[in-house]
This record gives structure tokens, sequence and C-alpha cells, in this order.
């Protein structure tokens, strides 16, 4: 779904972009769509992790900082790219 807002999130060959008028929304629309791919262990508790308590002021860092957040996960041998964006 997406909305006219301030952020924008997707997951490379995954999620479309989706863009959000709060970071809390679009940050959890992100965990939904990626806790629920075959990501293993590790990944998955990585970002449980990351996107859990304290994800918006985390991510609010890396956006003031670098005005993107770029991330990256393997599946099936394969990297996709996870983008957080404010325009």
């Amino acid at each position: 779904m997406t909305t006219t807002g301030g952020y924008t999130v997707s997951i490379e060959d995954i999620a479309p972009p989706a863009t959000f008028q709060h970071l809390p929304d679009a940050l959890a629309a992100l965990w939904q769509a990626l806790r629920v791919l075959p990501l293993g262990w590790t990944q998955y508790e990585a970002y449980r992790f990351f996107l859990g308590e304290g994800a918006v002021e985390r991510v609010t860092e890396f956006l003031d900082r670098d005005g993107e957040l770029t991330l990256s996960f393997a599946i099936g041998g394969r990297s996709h790219l996870i983008q957080v964006s404010r325009p």
C-alpha cells in the first residue's frame, strides 16, 4: 500500500516501494514483510533486533547522517537490498 508521506521502504525483488507518513508505520510494515521470509535464524534475529525496540531512533540516525538506510539479506544464495528513505 502506498500513501503520500515522508518515509519510503522497499525490499528488492520482494516488496515494491511503499510510502508512509510516519517512520514507525514504515518500519512496522518493513518488519511485517521481512518476518515471513525464510531468512534463517541469524538474519531473522538481526533484523528483529534492528527493527525492534529503539528502531525509530536507530533509523533516524542513519537518515539524518546518510539520507537513506540500505541493508541487505540473502535468500537462496542471492542478496536483496532493503531501503528506507525520506524525500
